[in-house]
């Protein structure tokens, strides 16, 4: 195989198209601002944006080092996946222990730069990012086949970047309702993924591909993606009420609305359901995404 095809192979196989993941550290930089509105002045540098960026890089080392170890531990599984199965390592198109190489290298070199430029629960914060992927996907815990467990696991995702993104500035813990708001909404989206592949996939693909959605049903996972949306919505209105931001819950109804469509896609549409950034291809729910962006901002300075 030519030297520039293998290395594309490699480069799919690292998933780095999946960096707007990553920016979900931002929301926890600007929680800060939103938590403790006194340090937006005292808080400004010009080292500020870097320090930003700097840790979106290590953010996304990380994330790209726990893709390559679902990568490899997926493979045996993404053959029954009619999209998946095109992935390099499935046909064997690529090295194992090239990957592993390649992974340890990112992880190992994240954590230090982090332990030289940022505080202690910054690196403890990007720790508990790589551990994540780890139990969520290696044996023996593999908490990925665990139905609902997989999911909520999944979906620590969130509130670990967001702290990452909160340590990048301030020292203390953020309110507990506002993380567990953000993994509550992020659950709510892993379930709607898990919605996709139950309904697209067939029984003997669905079983085969991964062992927790065979025992499934699309009315439970509808049902638990609800919960989670309910759970988030009342987190989200114990937040706003705590720290007095009673214009927060103006934004409720467009909150609400954002919700009911995600859970339409991901019964009409497995694509965006499985990869819910794809969503914002669609100008529409774009525009909306940036709406809803605005009508935070001026809450905010409302309040």
């Amino acid at each position: 195989m030519p030297e520039k095809k293998k290395s594309r192979l490699y480069l799919a196989s690292l998933r780095l198209d999946r960096w707007p993941r990553s920016t979900a550290i931002i929301i926890g930089s600007a929680a800060v601002f939103l938590v403790h509105p006194g340090w937006l002045r005292s808080s400004l540098s010009p080292f500020l944006p870097l320090k930003i960026i700097l840790a979106f890089i290590l953010t996304w080392m990380v994330s790209t080092a726990n893709y390559i170890i679902n990568e490899i531990t997926d493979a045996p599984f993404d053959a029954y996946h009619p999209g998946k199965k095109h992935r390099p390592l499935v046909g064997n198109e690529i090295s194992v222990p090239l990957l592993m190489a390649c992974c340890v290298l990112l992880a190992v070199s994240a954590l230090g730069i982090a332990y030289f430029a940022y505080r202690l629960p910054f690196v403890l914060s990007l720790a508990a990012l790589l551990l994540a992927g780890i139990l969520y996907n290696v044996p023996p815990l593999r908490c990925k086949d665990i139905p609902y467990l997989d999911s909520t696991l999944e979906s620590a995702n969130n509130p670990i970047r967001f702290l990452i993104g909160w340590y990048v500035l301030a020292a203390g813990f953020p309110p507990l309702s506002l993380l567990a708001a953000w993994w509550a909404f992020g659950n709510f989206l892993m379930v709607g993924k898990r919605v996709a592949e139950k309904k697209f996939l067939t029984p003997e693909e669905s079983s085969a591909y991964r062992m927790s959605l065979s025992r499934y049903s699309i009315t439970g996972l509808v049902i638990f993606m609800a919960a989670n949306a309910l759970l988030f919505l009342s987190l989200f209105i114990v937040f706003s009420l705590r720290l007095n931001l009673k214009t927060f819950l103006f934004v409720l109804p467009f909150i609400v609305f954002y919700l009911i469509f995600f859970i339409y896609k991901s019964i009409q549409d497995r694509d965006a359901a499985e990869e819910p950034e794809k969503m914002l291809k669609n100008p529409y729910f774009a525009l909306y995404t940036l709406f809803l962006l605005l009508v935070f901002i001026v809450a905010f300075w409302l309040r």
